[in-house]
């Protein structure tokens, strides 16, 4: 059985200090919470209106399932979906598969992407952040910063994404920062695909791994080796790897 990190729709909302790094330029940004989800979104106008429904809408589908499927919530490996399963939790049991992991392993990215999704029909530029889970439609290029903690690369690389690259999910796994459950030590593991929802799946999977220093490049073939991932970036004290269609900028 592969372990999981899981996260729970019950816990506590921590202090995001990262998101005082954000500088999207253009863009109208402002902040959602309904109970414990916070996400952070920017957009062409000002959508917290429709943001707020639909991040209303799509938790309650999971909180509906998870009431009737206990299992849903707690289970640390992949599951089967329910006939009655709406599409946001087949997607995340479906994701979460192809890592390994419990399908709770990716629902701020499943969150991120469907509320991003709703949005992209009002807005040509969104971009959604849960968690450091990240969904984005951009149409121009945007750097990506890297938070890591402690480790010597907080602060000091980002990565760049091209507008032709998205829509595109970016989550974010670690085992030293946040309250989510996890079985790694990595300071951050990053994944790119075309799904929020398989990034932050493989996000934590990838995160399991990293237990000392030689394990970053284990995490790293790990990632790659499941399909619709398109970068990864792992990194662990003053070590950094790197694999993919990843442009690395200061």
């Amino acid at each position: 059985m592969t372990k999981a990190q899981r996260k729970s729709i019950n816990s506590p909302i921590p202090e995001k200090t990262y998101r005082n790094w954000v500088r999207a330029d253009g863009l109208v940004t402002f902040r959602i919470c309904e109970k414990e989800t916070d996400i952070f979104v920017s957009a062409g106008s000002n959508l917290q209106k429709e943001a707020l429904k639909a991040t209303v809408y799509y938790r309650r589908q999971i909180e509906d399932y998870v009431s009737q499927r206990e299992e849903f919530r707690t289970s640390l490996c992949p599951l089967e979906a329910g006939p009655d399963a709406p599409p946001i939790v087949r997607d995340m049991i479906t994701e979460s598969r192809k890592a390994g992991v419990g399908p709770m392993a990716s629902i701020a990215g499943a969150v991120a992407q469907y509320v991003g999704k709703e949005l992209s029909s009002i807005s040509d530029e969104v971009i959604v952040e849960n968690g450091g889970d990240i969904f984005l439609k951009i149409l121009r290029r945007r750097a990506v910063a890297v938070y890591a903690g402690n480790s010597i690369f907080t602060g000091k690389i980002a990565f760049e994404v091209d507008p032709d690259d998205t829509p595109l999910g970016i989550c974010t796994s670690s085992g030293t920062i946040g309250h989510s459950l996890s079985f790694g030590k990595a300071d951050a593991v990053v994944i790119c695909s075309s799904s929020a929802v398989l990034a932050d799946a493989v996000a934590t999977a990838s995160c399991n791994r990293v237990k000392s220093m030689s394990d970053v490049e284990d995490a790293l073939d790990f990632a790659r080796s499941i399909d619709g991932v398109r970068g990864v970036i792992v990194v662990l004290g003053d070590k950094l790897g790197v694999w993919g269609r990843i442009k690395l900028i200061p």
